[in-house]
């Protein structure tokens, strides 16, 4: 049973305010939310609050740079309410998406590995007129050549077209899809993250950001930057759920 939230000392919301930074109508607005449990009223009618609404608050605080404001919300208003289960689903649900985010990343990142062993791999063995005109990296492709250097069908080059992932040029004369360097390297990409099992529109938000980027290459810094994010939101995930094991127990 939740103990008794009026037992301790008497906090006013000023003394909760203090001690984070916020204003006393953010400490009101959070018990209006159910953020914080609801508070006693002195004979005068002003709030009167506990050392357990104080550990509520460290714990939202505390949830807030890993779930973000709205879930960590739901997660106080849950466990305020008695459904603790209901917030164990919630806290499950960002972890399930932070580890969807690695999964990505991961992709990503062997994908422009993939696009980098291709390149060297498509470099001429030799040097000359002879040896250039014969390696089949050396210009523009077919959607036939490209679709059998990748192993795929030219129907689902095709597909990838209409969902964006590809853009080739059309043939003035023939009006055949033709696909240069860059279109080359998007479709492979796109490749290694379908086999990786990822959705055309997932996809294809990840192409356009290599295309702004001018390249894989530029990307690196970007990657690494995303890495860094998420290993901060996976400390951060730890930092709330400690907070919250600890409000959880002053609750009883």
């Amino acid at each position: 049973m939740t103990r008794n939230l009026q037992s301790g000392r008497r906090l006013r919301p000023i003394d909760l305010a203090r001690g984070h930074g916020l204003s006393t109508q953010a400490i009101r607005n959070y018990e209006e939310a159910g953020i914080l449990p609801a508070a006693d009223r002195t004979p005068h009618g002003y709030r009167a609050y506990t050392p357990l609404h104080e550990r509520a608050l460290a714990a939202f605080l505390a949830l807030v740079p890993g779930h973000g404001h709205g879930t960590a919300a739901s997660i106080m208003r849950a466990v305020n309410e008695g459904a603790a289960d209901e917030a164990f689903g919630l806290i499950d649900g960002t972890h399930a998406q932070l580890l969807a985010d690695r999964r990505t990343l991961e992709a990503v990142e062997n994908a422009l590995r993939d696009l980098a062993s291709a390149a060297v791999a498509d470099r001429p063995a030799a040097t000359g007129p002879a040896a250039a005109g014969s390696t089949a990296g050396s210009g523009p492709l077919f959607i036939g050549p490209l679709a059998g250097r990748l192993g795929i069908r030219p129907a689902t080059l095709r597909a990838w077209e209409r969902a964006g992932l590809v853009r080739p040029r059309r043939d003035p004369l023939t009006g055949y899809r033709v696909y240069d360097e860059a279109d080359v390297r998007d479709a492979r990409m796109a490749h290694q993250l379908r086999r990786g099992g990822y959705l055309l529109e997932q996809i294809a938000p990840l192409l356009a950001q290599v295309r702004a980027a001018g390249g894989p290459e530029p990307l690196e810094s970007a990657l690494t930057a995303w890495r860094t994010r998420l290993s901060s939101r996976g400390r951060a995930l730890l930092t709330g759920a400690a907070a919250l094991d600890a409000y959880l127990h002053a609750r009883g």
